[in-house]
């Protein structure tokens, strides 16, 4: 009996081992629950992204429906098209400063957010962080990856004008914000997508490369289209608000946080790409310029071909899609021909954002919830199989309802980038010390209370309340007008909150492992080792603590 028992628990050990991803040897049980390849920092042969891999990154990522849509979206709330390209300006320049705050730290360390994560909230409290932004990131893969299935319907539509939506039993679908040829066409979408995950995060800027040459041609192509159909620029640039007063300088402060609110997601991983920068200043100017160009040039874009559609059909059309199937009714073989390549740049446009936003987000944080199985490349494959399985589509039926979701997301992530911001340069000031960022010791300077940081999650939760009370009134609930006035700022309430209350605990209640002069010592780290010898464990625990390049005793850093 004893025998028989044995056998399926070694078989079940065999298989753990076989599934088990990458790790170095002489991991301790812990620190096999805190790391593998792919969260260790980057050595330096794939550190490959220079100055023009993000310039080329930010520009591909900036040509997508979502940009698209939510620029179109303030000419559906009633703003002008100058007034609204205005919006995207100052939103994107906010953003891209954002970007370059926390960029900047994996940029130095060459770490990704869930490694930059266990600084400020813990070594266990950083999971929390981590899973909200993976779930969300799955949650947005499905509704992205649908998008790109609106490009693919029109490619086929293009080429079959029968593959029409009403005229295909969708009776299947019924009750559903989704029709069978729009389904069919999002699994067609997410299935052409899978190739995409398999590859390394520092080989897929070849990628973005490609996608930032045809994509914004199509773009401007769409737009020329749709303006001399409108009989030129000069009907669009007459057009002016529909809302005046003060309705007009909240729809204005929308149209800025709904900018903001699309980088969310961007702001708190931007580490898990300028990990890969060749040197820090490689993610600095690159990003904080191209940002708010990159996006500025699309929704310039997206606002002239909604304005057009205005002009063209009486109503304001804020999906582009919607307008090219519009073109493909009303066109012959050459129109057809032309929605097909603009599609074809869209969808392309659809799988570098979907892949840059959501896959290599939320396989970089999957591994860290179970490093041990899971790897960048398998947690992206989760991802698409998340996005597959729920139902996106439901968050898509309308522009208020889109900008809505949009904003509730932001609430969350602008506590934690708060926290994140507020810890690296104000709290510990660039010092990190990354070998204990990798182990779960009770004395390490991570571990805190119980593997986690009570003042992050103080923080945090602050800046949640600050929002919750006009996130209420959002979705229909009747709050005082100071709380929907204190929403319609939603991440600047959220990130200043959980900024200062972090920065207060800290202060009253110090951290472990800061410095007192800024002090960043990250860039000289190669090719990290983590495993400890039992017997000079105090001594490889030195070592990796450098002041200025040189070791540091360990009670001299305890005071540090």
């Amino acid at each position: 009996m004893d025998t028989g028992t044995a056998q399926p628990a070694s078989r079940v050990t065999r298989w753990a081992n076989k599934l088990a991803v990458e790790a170095e040897p002489g991991l301790t049980n812990t620190q096999l629950m805190l790391t593998n390849h792919d969260l260790k920092p980057v050595e330096v042969e794939r550190r490959q992204w220079g100055p023009w891999n993000f310039v080329g990154f930010w520009i591909a990522d900036s040509f997508n429906i979502n940009t698209w849509m939510i620029s179109s979206s303030m000419i559906v709330g009633g703003l002008s098209w100058w007034q609204a390209w205005l919006c995207v300006w100052i939103g994107y320049a906010i953003a891209g400063c954002f970007i370059a705050l926390t960029g900047r730290i994996g940029a130095v360390y060459h770490i990704g957010f869930p490694v930059v994560g266990r600084s400020s909230f813990g070594i266990w409290g950083s999971l929390w962080p981590v899973f909200n932004r993976s779930a969300m990131a799955c949650i947005w893969y499905g509704v992205q990856a649908y998008i790109g299935g609106h490009c693919v319907y029109l490619m086929i539509r293009s080429i079959w004008k029968s593959w029409d939506r009403d005229r295909i039993d969708s009776s299947a679908f019924e009750g559903q914000a989704t029709t069978t040829a729009d389904w069919v066409s999002f699994f067609i979408f997410w299935l052409c997508s899978l190739p995409a995950i398999w590859f390394p995060v520092h080989q897929i800027r070849h990628l973005f490369t490609v996608k930032s040459y045809f994509v914004p041609v199509c773009g401007i192509a769409f737009m020329i289209w749709a303006l001399v159909r409108a009989g030129g620029i000069g009907p669009i640039v007459k057009q002016g608000s529909t809302i005046h007063g003060s309705d007009l300088a909240w729809e204005f402060v929308k149209g800025i946080m709904s900018s903001i609110a699309n980088f969310a997601t961007l702001i708190v991983n931007d580490p898990d790409f300028t990990r890969f920068a060749r040197k820090p200043k490689d993610a600095l100017w690159s990003q904080l310029i191209t940002i708010p160009a990159g996006f500025a040039f699309t929704s310039f874009i997206g606002i002239m071909v909604s304005s057009s559609s205005t002009v063209i059909y009486g109503e304001t059309i804020w999906d582009p899609l919607a307008l090219l199937d519009k073109f493909i009714d009303d066109g012959g073989s050459g129109e057809r021909f032309g929605v097909f390549v603009i599609a074809l740049g869209f969808a392309l446009a659809q799988l570098g954002t979907n892949i840059a936003a959501n896959s290599v987000s939320a396989g970089t944080d999957m591994t860290a919830l179970l490093p041990r199985f899971i790897n960048i490349r398998r947690g992206g494959y989760i991802c698409a199989a998340v996005g597959l399985a729920m139902c996106p589509y439901n968050l898509l039926t309308d522009s208020n309802k889109f900008t809505t979701y949009l904003s509730a997301y932001s609430v969350f992530l602008s506590s934690i980038a708060g926290v994140m911001v507020c810890d690296y340069y104000l709290v510990r000031k660039g010092y990190l010390e990354l070998k204990e960022l990798y182990d779960g010791r009770k004395s390490g300077p991570y571990y805190f209370t119980l593997g986690c940081n009570w003042r992050a999650y103080a923080a945090y939760i602050c800046g949640i309340l600050i929002n919750v009370v006009g996130f209420a009134g959002e979705i229909g609930q009747e709050v005082p007008i100071g709380a929907t006035y204190l929403y319609r700022l939603n991440f600047f309430c959220g990130f200043g909150a959980s900024m200062a209350v972090y920065w207060l605990c800290s202060h009253f209640f110090p951290v472990p492992a800061t410095s007192k002069r800024w002090m960043e010592v990250g860039e000289d780290i190669d090719d990290l080792r983590l495993a400890y010898d039992s017997n000079s464990q105090q001594e490889d625990y030195d070592e990796e603590r450098f002041t200025g390049g040189a070791p540091k005793a360990a009670d001299e850093q305890k005071h540090f």
